[in-house]
């Protein structure tokens, strides 16, 4: 790969996401920028091309926080720098990877040499790296909450805090913070969303024009990425320029009171959460004035100003797709611009009446008298002389003869030719319906302890959460047990020769915490689409279900797949993913009908957990079977269900039964399902997170606990002892 960056100006199209990033280097209180599209759209390179155009900058020779010689920080961790020689450099751009460590990013401490030699020595992070340069996310919405959130107070608050072990070291930590993300791999938590100052969405050109030229000059950059960066070095330098002087002129623009009271008028019509988005349009209007080379911000401003800073903020569920009313954000300024002055009023003279008679120009009476002074006339339809003369061929007041006609007489009219019957089929599909509105669901965890990513479903041994034990390193020591070590090392200090207040400590005596928190896992849902779900109340119920529990997948940081049989077969409809929205969206136009061949859904569902284990072993899967038990389209399709569930059993898959059967006379068919598959069965009515006494856990011994979920159902009273017989059986 070249050195040589692709250069920012040789980028074809995409002005939002351009302008966003100009913004941020003009200001970079602004809060940075979200890039959202589609693969292939060359976000990554425009941000890295960005940071080639950042004025240079000033640094204290010898500072690993690149503290600025005008005004360095004073609690940096290097020490005063009052009066240090200082020199210049490009801005860094600094580039955080997906599986980036809580350490590496605020920095660590060499724990080893601080009890060892009594020293504290600290090596700084990528925040300090990114100190006055960029810090570019690349697939943000793949980073760990807990890391984002991390990196987004210390974009906020300018500062990066380390408190570890009883050492505390801060720093200064300011930077244009860039993500970028494809929504098809999951989205951002909303309240992360909001901690992005802008959010563009892009998308690749239609147009074969354009298209043509991004291939154009891509390919003449691979070919020599030194010559074509010198085509545009004059237009590279020129903006950068420009940056500097907006820069320079930010500090004259005023935001007058007129359009501070539209940006607080727009906030509060679309109804954003908190006041964070009224300062990020104030400080995005400002920025674009000083772009514009203006020292007063206007209107245009702030339009365009919420059309970058509100799109993100809109959202009020998890589904909701980022966006904004045009016609609504004009209505807004419109109402609260500031009032043109009106014009004084000349006094008017009283108007002569040109007709005191009350007559009509052309003569008496109320119909008036054409200009010839005749009245109107009887031929035409509406009474006035302006009628067309009657075609020759009539044969009198009543008309042409009806043969006479364009249209065929009443009698005449052509019979009504059949419709042709369509052949009964048994796999016909019905229309799909919509899905019923969500709702808070029940907790169904994997039983035992996993070592899956980051999440809220399963305990698992996790970076975060609380310290259950200490054991040796594996590996390099992340996290330092420290009573764990002291004890290890204390009943040597003898042998090993002791003689001052440091410890001697041994390589075998560190001890590494254990954390428990909780993991994400891998929710496949296999969705009985058949004819016999096919009822419209029915099937609404159910996909309100299954929405509500994609629902709470999203919100335990789930990757979710989902499977649909019906007709023949069995269809993949979603590959497992991060992406929630779209598994929403497949539910929502999933049409029904055709037999039922619930087989066929659970060896399909074994086939994508073998496939899934052996990309990522360590995320436990659940597997959610949403099904009314009936199997159909062999002699023994339920005998072939039954072994199948076996097989999904023996693998240890844990399980959960939808049990979407209805009706007074009901058969247990899903019941006897989830005993075969060892698992939890749920009506739909006792899905519901507020129709229960305590949340369950599925488990591989999950099946013993269905007769107590079913107990939860007969009656109120006696939810509490179903909830401690299914805690007994897990």
């Amino acid at each position: 790969m070249s050195d040589v960056r692709y250069p920012f100006t040789a980028i074809v199209g995409m002005a939002d996401l351009r302008l966003g990033l100009l913004l941020n280097a003009v200001s970079p209180a602004v809060g940075g920028v979200l890039v959202r599209g589609e693969k292939g759209t060359a976000k990554s390179t425009m941000v890295r091309a960005l940071a080639g155009l950042l004025p240079s900058i000033a640094t204290v020779d010898g500072c690993r926080f690149a503290c600025d010689p005008a005004g360095p920080d004073p609690q940096c961790p290097d020490g005063a720098h009052d009066g240090g020689a200082s020199s210049r450099r490009p801005a860094e751009l600094v580039e955080l990877p997906v599986g980036v460590s809580e350490d590496r990013i605020v920095g660590s401490l060499d724990l080893e040499r601080a009890l060892s030699e009594g020293v504290k020595a600290y090596e700084p992070g990528l925040l300090a790296r990114a100190h006055r340069g960029v810090l570019y996310i690349d697939e943000v919405n793949l980073l760990q909450d807990h890391v984002v959130d991390l990196l987004l107070d210390a974009a906020a608050m300018g500062r990066s805090y380390v408190e570890r072990e009883g050492v505390s070291v801060r720093h200064a930590a300011r930077f244009l913070l860039v993500g970028t993300m494809n929504p098809e791999e999951g989205e951002l938590r909303p309240q992360l969303l909001d901690r992005f100052g802008l959010t563009v969405e892009i998308a690749a050109t239609r147009e074969p024009v354009e298209r043509a030229e991004v291939v154009r000059r891509r390919l003449s950059y691979d070919a020599d990425p030194a010559a074509f960066a010198e085509r545009f070095a004059a237009d590279e330098r020129a903006l950068a320029e420009r940056i500097t002087a907006a820069r320079e002129l930010l500090p004259s623009v005023e935001l007058t009171d007129t359009a501070l009271r539209q940006i607080t008028a727009v906030c509060a019509a679309f109804e954003v959460d908190g006041l964070r988005a009224d300062i990020v349009m104030a400080r995005t209007a400002v920025a674009l004035a000083a772009w514009a080379g203006r020292t007063e911000v206007l209107a245009e401003d702030v339009r365009k100003a919420a059309q970058l800073a509100l799109p993100h903020r809109r959202r009020r569920n998890p589904f909701d797709a980022p966006g904004l009313d045009e016609d609504q954000l004009d209505q807004v300024l419109e109402e609260h611009a500031e009032p043109e002055p009106e014009e004084p009023q000349q006094p008017q003279e009283p108007e002569e009446d040109p007709d005191p008679e009350g007559d009509g120009p052309e003569g008496d009476g109320p119909e008036g008298d054409g200009p010839e002074g005749d009245g109107p006339q009887d031929g035409g339809p509406d009474g006035g002389g302006g009628g067309a003369p009657e075609p020759s061929g009539q044969d009198g007041p009543d008309g042409p003869p009806a043969e006479a006609t364009d249209a065929p007489a009443q009698d005449d009219a052509p019979a009504p030719q059949p419709v042709p019957l369509q052949p009964p089929s048994p796999a016909r599909e019905t229309a799909p319906v919509a899905a019923g509105d969500p709702y808070r669901t029940r907790l169904f965890a994997v039983d035992g302890t996993g070592r899956g990513a980051q999440g809220r479903r399963s305990p698992a041994e996790t970076d975060s959460g609380h310290t259950v034990r200490a054991r040796r390193p594996r590996g390099r020591l992340a996290r330092l047990h420290l009573s764990a070590t002291l004890r290890a090392a204390a009943p040597h200090q003898l042998a090993r020769g002791r003689s001052s207040r440091a410890l001697v400590l041994h390589k075998d005596d560190f001890r590494e915490q254990v954390r428990q928190g909780r993991e994400s896992n891998l929710v496949l849902f296999v969705v009985d689409a058949s004819g016999s779900m096919a009822a419209r109340q029915r099937m609404t119920a159910v996909k309100g279900a299954v929405l509500s529990l994609l629902m709470d997948a999203y919100q335990r940081r789930d990757k979710i797949g989902m499977i649909t049989f019906r007709g023949a077969g069995a269809e993949l409809a979603l590959p497992p993913t991060s992406s929630v929205e779209v598994g929403a969206a497949r539910l929502e136009s999933l049409p029904t009908g055709g037999r039922t061949p619930l087989a066929a859904g659970l060896l399909r569902a074994h086939e994508v957990l073998r496939v899934e284990r052996l990309r990522d072993p360590d995320r436990r899967p659940l597997l959610v079977v949403v099904t009314d038990g009936r199997a159909t389209g062999a002699r023994d399709a339920v005998a072939q269900s039954h072994r199948a569930a076996g097989l999904l059993a023996g693998q240890g898959v844990a399980s959960v039964v939808l049990d979407c059967e209805s009706g007074p006379v009901r058969l247990g068919l899903a019941r006897t399902l989830a005993d075969r598959l060892r698992a939890t069965a749920v009506t739909l009515d006792e899905l519901r997170a507020d129709g229960v006494a305590s949340l369950v856990r599925d488990s591989r011994g999950g099946h013993r606990s269905s007769a107590s979920a079913s107990a939860a159902s007969s009656a109120s009273a006696s939810a509490s002892a179903s909830a401690s017989a299914s805690r007994k059986a897990a």
